[in-house]
């Protein structure tokens, strides 16, 4: 498993954990930390043994947004970090789920402070948990800055369009209560929970066949882009091969036989 200096990387079964672990500074994003995080996508997505993310922070804090003086390079991350930033100018998308979308389920546990690029990255997560006392919001506008990091196109897929430019057009921030209220967020549970529920519903992801699961992600992103007809059309290549799988054999044995199943990616 890899990890930065400012990223922290764990299993819990099969659910990796990523944990964004500047807690000094509410989990502003920081070069490793960027690397961190790109490292721990592609990390999921090659691993088999791997069948959901949870993405969270460290100290009561999901993520403040960006750290400015940190991606300037002031020496708060290692000379290796930039050379990866030089290397791949599309890290940092990537890393935030701009430009890269995990194979597997992406369930954010939130606690404290979810704001400005914390916002932005939460909506490339798929699943959304927060405490009762977290905070969201895109605070750009305020600052005469621009939500670059998607949220002008991602947000009012997610919500509703008169909510979506609202949030982006006041910089407001908005309780947890209210960002369920808008469908921003799925569940609202006591402070410092988020992360129990978040493994909890990793886990219950993580019984299911991960061939079937991985397919109706792609299936769900996929129609999204097209019109009905064409959604539906997709949907059936997507779905007909995972009813020729051995997985698929495997959960209908083991209903009949009243038993866990026990699922092989075949």
């Amino acid at each position: 498993m890899g990890g930065t200096e400012h990223l922290t990387v764990r299993r819990e079964g099969a659910t990796l954990v990523l944990t964004l672990n500047r807690p000094e500074a509410k989990n502003a994003l920081s070069i490793g930390m960027l690397v961190g995080l790109y490292d721990g996508w592609l990390e999921a997505d090659e691993d088999d043994a791997v069948r959901s993310v949870v993405l969270t922070g460290a100290g009561g804090s999901f993520c403040a947004g960006m750290d400015l003086k940190a991606l300037a390079g002031n020496g708060m991350a290692g000379e290796q970090h930039r050379d990866r930033l030089k290397a791949d100018p599309d890290l940092h998308w990537k890393a935030m789920l701009r430009h890269h979308r995990p194979r597997k389920p992406v369930i954010a546990a939130v606690e404290g402070y979810c704001v400005a690029g914390g916002t932005e990255m939460l909506q490339g997560t798929d699943i959304r948990v927060a405490g009762e006392s977290a905070t969201f919001g895109l605070f750009e506008v305020r600052r005469g800055l621009f939500p670059i990091g998607g949220s002008t196109v991602r947000l009012q897929r997610q919500i509703p369009r008169t909510h979506a430019l609202e949030m982006l057009l006041t910089g407001r921030p908005y309780t947890a209560r209210e960002a369920a209220g808008i469908g921003l967020i799925g569940h609202v549970v006591p402070d410092g929970q988020a992360l129990d529920k978040a493994l909890e519903i990793a886990e219950r992801i993580n019984g299911c066949g991960p061939l079937a699961v991985e397919a109706v992600k792609a299936s769900v992103y996929e129609s999204a882009e097209l019109t009905e007809t064409d959604g539906l059309a997709a949907e059936l290549k997507r779905g007909w091969p995972v009813f020729d799988t051995a997985d698929a054999k495997e959960g209908a044995r083991a209903f009949a036989e009243k038993r866990t199943p026990v699922y092989k990616r075949v």
